[in-house]
């Protein structure tokens, strides 16, 4: 095997991303020949800019010392495109990452039924929902979900895998070592524990937003299928997509409202023919029952919310009507109460706390079953009960009982 030394130092050569550094390590066979080629023997290369020999002119390895350091330090590793364990399916795309940094378990992803799932950052409560029961009985079933760790949608999605006591996988755009967004650090420890954290970037690395469209590239690369569960009509989501396209896996979509701005990525993808509509997990999976058949357990799951199935959307839950009777016996007589902005909740409260309320709003309910309506972990929930108490959003009644004190206002 290569010495990883010179796999870091080959990485973290400037001007030399992408193609230019495939074709390097296809001219050279392995990183120490690249390292002890000269100036002229790169130019041979073609395609190099005079930065991009400059950069690999500088021989010195102490900056590959230092992220090897790193990762002993926070208990990282790395898979590179040359050892056996790396994904032949990540190796087949065009721009594979050279190196992986990897925490957590070690998927053999060539056996996994791997789902990516990608949207909106600026998801809204559908979509948070759609997201996080797919995201549960996709794993319930079987598969292995592939996100991000951004706020939003692939939150959602790592939340409703974790819910279920499943592995997930978040591909990140910046070093593993660094938490992005800082209040997801639970989330990473949560990932880290059952799953896996995979960067192409070293420790120390920056999530920068040029990151980001790259990373995509990952997710569908490492996936047998991708679902966008939300989008507008220029987004990040929509690179993963055609990612995904140029990489013959099999695309999906959520439909949405059709005057929804978050649904105009998505719904277009399935207007094109681009995208499959889906509504549960089954309609993913019975497209891979045959190719993984002693993996994939397909039946009845959890159907998104649908007006027309008989359902209504309230808060992070669906409720079916039939339940409306007993609901309303829970509920107690109608008071004045504080009308609360939805959008302002963005900027006073957590994304658990969010949920939370929204979960909240129009009865009252035990801790238990917000945990089921919210697909958060308990100790979060309850986390999140006690800072809305305070801060007085949340009552608790008789019974172990909870309830909305403010009335949200989603327009």
């Amino acid at each position: 095997m290569s010495n990883l030394k010179h796999w870091i130092w080959l990485t973290l050569r400037k001007g030399l991303a992408g193609q230019n550094a495939v074709r390097v390590l296809e001219h050279f066979g392995t990183p120490e020949l690249v390292h002890a080629a000269d100036e002229q023997a790169y130019r041979m290369v073609g395609g190099l800019t005079d930065a991009a020999i400059r950069s690999l002119m500088n021989k010195a390895l102490d900056q590959a010392d230092v992220v090897l350091g790193d990762c002993e330090r926070y208990g990282i590793q790395l898979l590179t495109l040359q050892d056996s364990a790396y994904p032949e399916r990540l190796k087949a795309i065009a721009q594979p990452p050279m190196v992986l940094y990897w925490k957590g378990r070690q998927f053999a992803f060539d056996n996994e039924a791997a789902i990516g799932m990608v949207g909106s950052r600026q998801a809204t409560p559908y979509g948070v929902q759609a997201a996080a029961k797919l995201s549960a009985d996709l794993t319930r079933k079987g598969a292995l979900v592939v996100t991000g760790m951004a706020q939003g949608i692939d939150a959602s999605a790592v939340r409703g895998a974790l819910k279920v006591g499943g592995p997930v996988v978040s591909v990140l755009a910046g070093g593993i070592d660094r938490v992005y967004p800082a209040y997801h650090r639970e989330l990473y420890e949560d990932v880290a524990a059952v799953g896996a954290l995979i960067s192409e970037y070293p420790p120390g690395a920056d999530h920068r937003g040029e990151h980001f469209p790259v990373r995509n590239r990952i997710i569908s690369g490492l996936s047998v299928g991708v679902i966008a569960v939300e989008s507008a009509r220029a987004s990040g989501t929509l690179l993963t997509v055609n990612h995904a396209l140029d990489q013959n896996r099999e695309v999906f979509a959520v439909p949405g409202p059709i005057d929804a701005p978050m649904s105009e990525g998505t719904n277009r993808l399935i207007q094109e023919g681009c995208a499959k509509l889906i509504m549960e997990a089954d309609d993913v999976l019975c497209e891979f029952a045959d190719s993984f058949p002693s993996r994939l357990r397909l039946g009845r799951g959890v159907s998104l919310p649908s007006e027309a199935a008989g359902q209504r959307l309230e808060g992070a839950a669906v409720i079916p009507k039939e339940q409306e009777a007993r609901k309303a016996k829970e509920t107690p007589p109608k008071e004045d109460v504080v009308c609360l902005c939805w959008a302002d909740c963005k900027d006073k409260l957590t994304d658990d706390q969010r949920s939370v309320l929204l979960a909240l709003d129009g009865g009252t309910i035990q801790a238990d079953d917000l945990v089921e309506r919210t697909q958060i972990p308990a100790r979060r929930v309850l986390s999140a009960l006690t800072v809305l108490q305070i801060q007085g959003y949340v009552a608790e009644e008789s019974g172990k009982r909870f309830r909305a004190t403010v009335k949200l206002k989603m327009e």
